[in-house]
């Protein structure tokens, strides 16, 4: 391969939450427990990876830092030029054009901007679950309260939106406003455009905002395709408040910086007030130039061989999982590098609580996360975005320690 992606990097003390918060009751109150002696912490929760950026982009900051002034700026026409050739060349997008890209410094911060457009304190949004803990925070914070339709597994073991369930809640709660992931986190749904289709149907003859958080849109394993919503249709197109970032394809979360797209004038218009309502919503431009390294032949180069990566890592865990952990249920990620396994049936058998499993994995080390947060009581998460001997590692001590523990 062209790029490393097999150095396993010693990120303490390093900025790095994902591994200097292992053990410690953080700010985010969900970290792992400490290892027991012997065991070496592997992180597999927080959803950043742990691979080398790609090279264009330390060098693109570089550059720019060489030139010792960082006053104010406006962004530079290479920035939107960027974005718009990624998504032209990724996604197959025609007719995005500077006027409809808008700075976030976050997905998040997009979703609580349009929450705050678009809806009143009190009022219900629709989200699906496993829902991602980031939305349900976001809704808790400004008033609102999430309204779940269940995603379901079919019989081939691939989560199914349930359409006429999302038509029912719109309709009985009078909501307007949904907020939808692609791909799916954390169940790794990569939707497909018929899929797509149908739900943007629901969501028009409701009358409903889509805010569609698209972040982990590059990152697609197995010869899967990432749709944009805003393609499906043309009212897609117009009710769709779209965000994206390179953080999650390129590592880049602790730079900040995401941005969105939203082709209706009306939507955008409230979308930018809101936001600079609250003065908060300003580029960084390192930032700035890390994006436009990131939208570089360099960075998709480095992104093809990262998906293949990926793509092996969730193969290997899949089939293993599959193997050799008893009463697991897992359905194969599409995208994304995180993986969502329900262990009722496991915890059952063994007589073991939920929190007892998760601390008979963090104690020899793999630093997995309690999928409850994502309102599934018996599920893990698991971020597989590692070298792949620390992939083979975790899944060992799994095997040996918590599901096969005493050669059973």
């Amino acid at each position: 391969m062209r790029f490393d992606f097999e150095t396993a990097w010693d990120r303490r003390g390093r900025d790095a939450s994902a591994v200097d918060m292992i053990g410690q009751d953080g700010a985010w109150g969900n970290a792992p427990g400490a290892p027991k002696d012997g065991f070496s912490p592997i992180p597999m929760w927080v959803a950043d990876m742990n691979f080398a950026t790609a090279p264009s982009i330390p060098r693109t900051i570089i550059e720019r830092t060489e030139h010792p002034l960082y006053g104010y700026f406006m962004p530079r026409q290479e920035y939107y030029d960027a974005i718009i050739d990624w998504h032209r060349t990724r996604h197959g997008v025609e007719g995005l054009a500077p006027a409809h890209i808008g700075y976030e410094n976050g997905v998040l911060g997009c979703v609580a901007s349009a929450v705050l457009a678009f809806s009143a304190p009190g009022e219900k949004i629709l989200l699906h679950s496993p829902t991602y803990i980031g939305f349900t925070h976001v809704l808790e914070d400004t008033g609102r309260t999430a309204e779940l339709s269940p995603l379901k597994l079919d019989d081939q073991g691939v989560w199914r939106m349930d359409y006429e369930d999302m038509d029912r809640r719109l309709k009985q709660n009078g909501i307007h406003l949904a907020v939808f992931c692609s791909p799916h986190n954390p169940c790794g749904r990569v939707w497909e455009r018929w899929e797509l289709e149908k739900a943007m149907e629901v969501y028009r003859e409701n009358d409903c905002i889509v805010v569609s958080d698209e972040i982990w849109s590059d990152i697609i394993l197995n010869g899967h395709k990432h749709i944009p919503t805003q393609t499906v249709s043309a009212d897609a197109k117009s009710r769709t408040i779209a965000v994206y970032a390179p953080s999650k394809t390129f590592n880049l979360a602790g730079l900040v910086g995401s941005y969105h797209v939203i082709y209706d004038r009306r939507l955008r218009d409230r979308m930018d007030h809101m936001s600079a309502t609250f003065h908060y919503n300003q580029m960084n431009v390192l930032s700035m130039y890390a994006l436009m390294g990131a939208y570089s032949d360099t960075g998709k180069a480095w992104t093809d061989e990262l998906c293949q990566v990926l793509s092996e890592n969730i193969n290997y865990a899949y089939d293993f999982i599959l193997r050799r952990f008893p009463g697991v249920t897992v359905a194969k990620p599409e995208g994304t590098y995180m993986m969502f396994l329900h262990c009722e049936d496991f915890c059952k058998k063994a007589g073991l609580t939920h929190q007892q499993l998760l601390r008979a994995g963090w104690d020899v080390g793999v630093a997995w996360q309690d999928g409850a947060d994502f309102h599934d009581p018996w599920a893990v998460r698991m971020n597989f975005a590692l070298p792949h001997s620390l992939v083979a590692e975790a899944m060992d001590r799994l095997d040996k320690f918590v599901f096969n523990a005493g050669g059973k």
